[in-house]
């Protein structure tokens, strides 16, 4: 049960973004950019940094939704899954593994991040965007995992849910899209 009214057919973060659509706009224009937008990192493995953190956050609707997300985009299942138990032993690239240890240790505390950390990812080729970019995902699920489970929204525990969101997720991006509420609001009075 959420600590505040909000609409039951929007659960996790959507019902959060709709009810305060004004500090929503620039959360959701910022997950836009940094997950849709230009990058040399694929939107793929953007999803896989914040599907780790949000896991080591344990967020499940969070965890969840972004792990459909990344599997969706990666075409497989096993990845993520990896990730989520033991990044440095997940079949990606090493510059891979080297931002997801920079996301971890931002995960903790933004202090944990160490200069060894960042001379690890630029060894591995990662330019100092990715650097950039990947600190910002993870201070970002960070802020969206603590708004999720600090407000109690509510987390659906069917799989086929996550399966719907991660394909509107990988379709429409991070923006508010109003058909797709008014649908999930039939779907829930049917």
């Amino acid at each position: 049960m959420p600590h505040i009214a909000l609409e039951s057919h929007l659960p996790g973060i959507t019902g959060l973004l709709e009810y305060r659509q004004d500090t929503a706009q620039p959360i959701r224009e910022l997950t836009q950019i940094l997950l849709r937008g230009e990058s040399t990192l694929t939107e793929g493995e953007r999803e896989l940094i914040a599907t780790l953190v949000s896991s080591q956050n344990q967020c499940k609707f969070c965890t969840t939704a972004h792990t459909a997300a990344a599997n969706i985009l990666l075409g497989e299942t096993e990845t993520c899954e990896m990730v989520k138990k033991d990044f440095e032993s997940a079949p990606v690239s090493e510059k891979m593994k080297a931002l997801l240890a920079i996301a971890s240790h931002v995960q903790q505390s933004g202090k944990n991040v160490t200069s060894q950390d960042i001379e690890r990812a630029k060894v591995a080729g990662a330019s100092d965007r990715e650097i950039h970019d990947t600190v910002l995902i993870a201070a970002l699920f960070c802020l969206y995992n603590k708004y999720v489970d600090g407000l109690a929204s509510v987390t659906p525990a069917e799989p086929a849910f996550y399966e719907k969101l991660g394909q509107r997720i990988t379709t429409n991006g991070y923006n508010r899209v109003p058909a797709i509420y008014e649908q999930l609001k039939k779907e829930v009075q049917a």
